[in-house]
């Protein structure tokens, strides 16, 4: 592993996802508990919001990755936008009196994410040369977990040692935020981010008929995945079941997003060395027996365990999964296949969450957790035998 054979541009946008994430993991496992203990709402309403919010960011994801594409791989602007609307968006989860204000608020952070993400993807394939962007998404997704990381711990330090509320916490993450959205504004230059051999316009071809056959499947199986992969908080609001305190819910999560930062640059290697498909595989599927076995913990330390495991799998996956859209797309089309990417996890976020919420409501987390166990060993085994894309397809 050689982190210098990296680009610059690399490095920058990992430390940008670093502070950003940092700023977000301040607010986001805190969730839960603003809406059980402040605005008495449960599991429904979490899977609502949480699902809403993940589908206005994935419709404006392909626009975005699109438009990048319009604009001749200009894309630091939209980035920029994306990370600012965000950090202005989350300090104020903290004011939020009832769950509807909390799911706009939810709603608007998820607006920039939508703006900022596929084109901020398309960017690192943009300037990372083929053999290493395994490992280029790999140490993204490392820093992106590893800012997650450090905002819970800082999080469960300040609610812990200096006797500020959760609306201060959640405040104070505006600062970090900042010095994400600064990094990105005045790290990165113009040079690095435009194509110049690319047209500016028209808009590249984005129909779905227009897209490799082998893509399309890849991205019907990651659909079925997403009814399994619902949001990590649920595994936040468990603990909260089994009695957890507010500071341990938040190093729960550190450790979830720890494990992820460890397992994420291996990942990515391993994708460059071996192909993204069979480190999906081998993670989709071990995530499956995770859930399953998450349906059945009933203690603290089982949880803690079980989270542990996640935490380590889902951390292989990230890197591959980004890496793979790659192998599809040409360096005129990059922003809208991943446009497409993010847009069909989107399209499952809204009922995904809702449906595991209602099954948690109704028939218990232990019930709920089987069921997304079993829906990823489904999508694993309809990877390996109906997806299987090859290296090197370009749009139709």
């Amino acid at each position: 592993m050689s982190i210098s054979r990296l680009p610059r541009a690399v490095i920058i946008l990992s430390l940008v996802s670093f502070f950003n994430d940092l700023a977000s993991e301040m607010v986001v496992p805190l969730i839960p508990v603003l809406l059980v203990s402040i605005m008495a709402a449960g599991p429904v309403a979490l899977g609502l919001i949480e699902g809403v919010a993940d589908a206005v960011a994935s419709l404006l994801k392909l626009w975005s990755g699109r438009r990048s594409d319009a604009l001749g791989g200009r894309r630091k602007g939209l980035a920029v936008l994306g990370y600012g609307l965000s950090n202005i968006a989350r300090p104020l989860f903290g004011l939020a009196g009832s769950w509807p204000v909390l799911l706009l608020l939810r709603s608007l952070d998820r607006v920039g994410k939508g703006l900022r993400s596929a084109p901020r993807d398309a960017l690192i394939v943009d300037v990372s040369p083929p053999e290493i962007r395994g490992l280029a998404f790999g140490l993204h997704r490392a820093f992106d977990n590893a800012g997650a990381v450090g905002g819970s711990l800082i999080a469960a330090a300040i609610l812990a040692w200096s006797g500020l509320s959760l609306t201060q916490v959640i405040l104070w993450s505006a600062l970090p935020g900042l010095v994400g959205v600064l990094l990105i504004a005045f790290g990165i230059g113009d040079s690095v981010t435009v194509r110049r051999d690319a047209p500016a316009e028209p808009l590249p071809k984005g129909r779905w008929r227009d897209l490799p056959v082998a893509l399309q499947r890849y991205l019907w199986m990651l659909i079925l995945f997403t009814f399994a992969r619902v949001s990590e908080t649920f595994i936040v609001l468990r603990g909260h079941e089994l009695g957890m305190s507010v500071v341990t819910l938040l190093l729960l999560w550190a450790l979830l997003n720890l494990t992820k930062a460890l397992t994420s640059l291996r990942g990515g290697e391993l994708a460059d060395k071996f192909g993204s498909n069979p480190v999906i595989l081998f993670a989709w599927a071990g995530f499956g027996l995770c859930f399953l076995a998450l349906g059945w913990v009933g203690s603290q330390p089982q949880l803690w365990v079980a989270t542990l495991i996640y935490g380590t799998l889902a951390g292989f996956a990230e890197g591959p999964e980004r890496a793979l859209i790659s192998d599809f797309a040409g360096a005129t089309y990059r922003g809208t296949a991943f446009g497409w990417y993010h847009l069909m996890i989107g399209v499952a976020a809204i009922p995904a969450g809702l449906l595991f919420g209602w099954m948690w409501h109704w028939q218990g987390a232990g019930f709920a957790f089987r069921y997304a166990g079993l829906l990823a060993l489904c999508a694993a085994l309809g990877m390996r035998l109906w997806a299987q894309p090859a290296r090197g397809g370009e749009f139709l």
